[in-house]
């Protein structure tokens, strides 16, 4: 192809260097032009490597990348050296590539000389995304060799790789621009490279662009050259030492604000011109937490610049690129007028995540994605500590219990999997990307935290980040850093490694007992599961039990014992007593153990303020003292620990191992809770039972379940206003309750919301509805045909994706399927709803009680599709499944499930998620069994 040759001749010559240029940070030209020799005989040859990870015998050191990417034809072109240190004698250079056209190989030597003046061959090996290069003369161990690899491929459809993204103007213009995505394994599909974490190296990046557009990178732009063509050329400063999967590179022609640190790093939001005013909060929230994290961590940022841009598609919320984050909108930007309180939370704590990535992940990376967790479970961690010191209005730490709460929800089945576990296939991989490394990851470091007090946490990770900059860590290393230990030739006096003597001096005790801390945290990070501790009173002393808490599983079970065989977690127990404001500690490192509590006390609660990641049963009268406690004097616990109590009461029905009228009797005190987070907490368990029976059509459960709980919570629903006023917690209690009590047909909400709907339609949508209650008025308003075609034209022209959003939700909502199945074949047609809005689409269909089937039958008609679209083992993929089968209440469904499963036995016996499906159908069909009796029985009870 003309054009092809034509470019990669001009970015040679562009490289800068004559034929006689030493320099091996420079390109040059080949001296004997290697198309006009005849390639090497490949016939002999085969494959030289068999597994999924790259050989060690080759390192890369440096890339030189070029790129042109054409925005017109949605193709790109490029070229890249890659300096390499070779330390075995091989012919081979085996790296990463996928779905690339590879179209010139050349191996050079220190001088840039050719090693072969035939062109080289270059064999695939699709099912492991790699590429071998031959070179007919050995490259010597000890030595450094330059690859040169000319390549080309389409902009990608997907959200991988380097791919082509579209906005719309408010004139219907149609825009489009480029963007990467290479987390975990794609960078392959963007250019050639060792795509693997442990494999760090500089990248020097040079992009082609029009006049038109802006390039962004890592780094920021050290040079532009006008060309000949008309063309642009940005050439960005050298990288330091990363990941491939950090890499990003971006061609648009989006606005930014800017602003400076204190420390002088220059802080950029981008987004679409025509949403560029919704980029302010974001730039001021930036500034703040990375100014936050240098004091923090007591390391600067080390790039001298840190931008954060909003892309129009974009499958997960965002993307850690070092010095260039990537955003979905809903993540980035915050439309006051649109926005909720909600809305601004999530975008901070998303800012919060991926800023702490730049050191956890970026600066220290984890050397193999089983450990993951050391990147995500961190940023989630750090969210919390950040947006409370930098925004304590948002009360963030209310959310906390939330996160826990979800990571107990997936360890508490059969299904799931150490935080540490075994991920090789790039499949197996992105489903480490899962509520067990994010939620559990951060529960665990939550009780760390506590465990070993907030100054040695804090000053145990800086070490940690100090001694792995630019490098990579295991679980021992993080260990090892907060346990002040490290081998004894890398003491240092002053600095981030002490000796094993000082060590010994340091040795944290907790309760009066030296810290093992490998050992304890072990347990945690390498065995399944949650643990369950049972505690009863005998005498002056609380006799303990610990055991894996399952939620499928009964101990009258046959199968019990094997699945309890073998677990054993060393627990940092906390607890208070009636008679004392002290927290007592223990550590509880044994299946049974007892601490002295005293004859005198009355009641005992276990796992204050949840700081420790385990499950509480109270044996004998322990539950019936708290729900008197409850009933009497509830401030005598902590927000925290109501919460705490009222999730494992409910946690423990859905078990078996308690009756639900007593869980019922626990949440009886909640006229008299004044906090949002313990009134939700009960709240939430009662609107699930609600739509759980509503899906099964149960209509005299579901009529008195809705009418107990609008009498019981009357007070609180009338005592809402319809605005955006009060603090974060009431304008989030306004909000929930709201929706609640509409779904729930409550005349006066219903009332309401239509009016506000209706007022708001004869505006032409120019009256701004308080954003809190935005959603509940379209939801109410989407019920009927005319309101619910208004809000479809109005979605297809708004530019705020968190007003889109809301609407969305809405349109799902109506009882109508016809409705609900064109959501879904415009979901798939990607124009009007964008793919990367596919999957919430269909998990809201499934959670509409006229929806669930109907999104079941979409998802096993359009599998192919949707794997197509969004990549096997993707969180788009297990979304849809997890959303879909969780709405199944029955065997006959389970079986339904599970059939369509086998039928792609290929594809999900790969997942682990099909397996995670099934456990929570069975969780539902033994709530049922164990539960609705029960339930309907109590109702009947309190509605008389």
């Amino acid at each position: 192809m003309f054009w092809v040759r034509f470019l990669f001749l001009a970015l040679l010559s562009l490289a800068g260097v004559t034929q006689t240029s030493s320099s091996p940070t420079q390109a040059s030209e080949p001296p004997n032009p290697t198309e006009e020799q005849p390639p090497l005989n490949t016939g002999s040859l085969s494959f030289p490597w068999s597994h999924l990870r790259l050989p060690e015998y080759i390192v890369p050191l440096h890339y030189h990348l070029l790129l042109h990417p054409n925005l017109t034809i949605l193709s790109y072109i490029g070229t890249v050296r890659i300096e390499l240190q070779v330390q075995n004698n091989t012919n081979w250079v085996v790296l990463h590539s996928k779905g690339l056209r590879i179209t010139t190989a050349t191996v050079l030597d220190q001088n840039l000389a050719h090693l072969s003046d035939q062109v080289l061959p270059v064999l695939h090996n699709p099912t492991h995304e790699q590429v071998a290069i031959f070179s007919p003369r050995a490259l010597t161990g000890g030595q450094k060799y330059f690859l040169f690899l000319e390549f080309g491929a389409d902009l990608g459809e997907g959200f991988y790789g380097f791919y082509r993204s579209t906005y719309r103007t408010s004139t219907g213009e149609t825009r489009t621009l480029a963007s990467t995505h290479f987390e975990p394994t794609s960078a392959r599909m963007a250019f050639p490279c060792f795509d693997e974490p442990s494999i760090k190296a500089n990248y020097s990046i040079s992009i082609r662009r029009s006049p038109a557009h802006t390039a962004l990178s890592n780094m920021p732009v050290e040079q532009t050259e006008v060309l000949d063509d008309g063309l642009m050329e940005d050439r960005f400063a050298v990288s330091v030492r990363m990941s491939s999967y950090l890499v990003a590179f971006i061609v648009c022609d989006f606005r930014s604000v800017s602003a400076t640190t204190a420390s002088g790093v220059k802080v950029s939001v981008y987004a679409a011109p025509e949403k560029w005013q919704q980029t302010h909060y974001a730039l001021k929230a930036a500034v703040k937490l990375l100014e936050f994290y240098e004091k923090y961590f007591n390391i600067s940022y080390p790039l001298p610049k840190q931008d954060l841009v909003a892309i129009p598609d974009f499958q997960s919320g965002a993307m850690e690129n070092w010095g260039l984050i990537t955003f979905r909108e809903t993540s980035l930007l915050y439309d006051p007028t649109t926005s909720s309180a909600s809305d601004r939370l999530w975008v901070t704590k998303v800012i919060a995540h991926e800023l702490a990535h730049q050191w956890f992940g970026n600066l220290v990376t984890m050397e193999w994605w089983n450990d993951i967790w050391l990147n995500e479970g961190f940023a989630t961690y750090m969210e919390y500590i950040s947006v409370d010191t930098t925004y304590p209005k948002l009360r963030v730490e209310d959310y906390l219990l939330d996160t826990c709460f979800v990571a107990i929800g997936r360890d508490s089945l059969n299904s799931s999997r150490p935080i540490s576990s075994v991920a090789e296939s790039p499949t197996q991989i992105k489903e480490m990307f899962d509520t067990v490394s994010y939620n559990k990851g951060a529960c665990v470091l939550h009780m760390l935290r506590h465990y070993l007090t907030d100054q040695v946490f804090q000053s145990g990770i800086m070490r940690y980040l100090r001694r792995y900059s630019y490098s990579n860590a295991r679980n021992q290393d993080l260990w090892d850093s907060l346990a002040n230990t490290c081998p004894e030739e890398e003491f240092t006096s002053g600095g981030h490694c002490y000796s094993n003597s000082q060590a010994a001096k340091n040795a944290y005790l907790y309760a009066g007992e030296h810290l093992d801390l490998t050992t304890m945290m072990n347990t945690w990070t390498l065995q399944t599961g949650v643990p369950l501790v049972t505690v009863a009173r005998q005498g002056s002393r609380l006799v303990l039990k610990q055991e894996r808490f399952l939620r499928t599983t009964h101990p009258s079970d046959p199968a019990w014992p094997s699945l309890q065989q073998g677990y054993l977690w060393h627990i940092p127990l906390t607890y208070r007593t009636d008679t004392s404001t002290s927290i007592h500690r223990h550590l509880m490192t044994t299946l049974t153990d007892s601490v002295e509590v005293g004859e005198e006390v009355g009641w005992v609660k276990v796992n204050v303020d949840m700081a420790g990641y385990y499950l509480v049963h109270y044996d004998g009268s322990g539950w019936d003292d708290l729900i008197q406690l409850l009933k009497n004097n509830h401030t005598a616990l902590s927000f925290m620990d109501r919460t705490h109590l009222i999730h494992n009461a409910f946690q423990l029905t859905t078990a078996g191992r308690l009756s639900l009228d007593k869980a019922l009797d626990l949440i009886g005190y909640l006229r008299s809770e004044s906090h949002t987070v313990p009134l939700l907490q009960g709240l939430a368990y009662l609107e699930a039972f609600y739509r759980m029976v509503e899906r099964m059509d149960i209509p005299d459960v579901t009529q008195n379940l809705s009418t107990y709980i609008l009498w019981y919570f009357r007070g609180v629903i009338d005592r809402q206003t319809w605005s955006d006023k009060g603090s974060v917690s009431e304008r989030r209690l306004r909000s929930e309750l709201l929706s609640l009590a509409c779904h729930l047909g409550d005349l006066p909400c219903l009332e309401q919301a239509q009016r506000s709907f209706t007022h708001w339609l004869d505006s032409n949508s120019t009256l701004s509805l308080p954003a809190d209650v935005t959603e509940t008025v379209f939801s109410v308003g989407a019920q009927e045909d005319s309101g619910w075609a208004s809000l479809l034209h109005i979605y297809t022209l708004s530019l705020s994706e968190t007003h889109k959003h809301k609407i969305l939700s809405a349109l799902a909502s109506s009882r109508d399927t016809n409705k609900l199945h064109r959501l879904l074949e415009l979901g798939l047609e990607g124009e009007v709803i964008r793919t990367q809005d596919l999957d919430s689409l269909i998990v809201m269909v499934a959670r509409n009680p006229r929806g669930h089937h109907l999104a079941w039958s979409y998802v096993q008609k359009y599998w192919s599709t949707l794997v197509d679209k969004f990549q096997l083992g993707s969180f788009s993929i297990r979304n849809i499944i997890i959303g879909t089968t969780g709405q199944f209440f029955s065997t006959e469904e389970l079986t339904e499930v599970r059939v369509f499963f086998e039928s792609i036995h290929e594809q999900a016996s790969q997942l682990r998620v099909t397996q995670v499906a099934m456990d929570n159908i069975q969780k539902n069909i033994l709530w049922m069994q164990r539960n609705l009796g029960t339930l309907r029985s109590w109702l009947n009870q309190h509605i008389d």
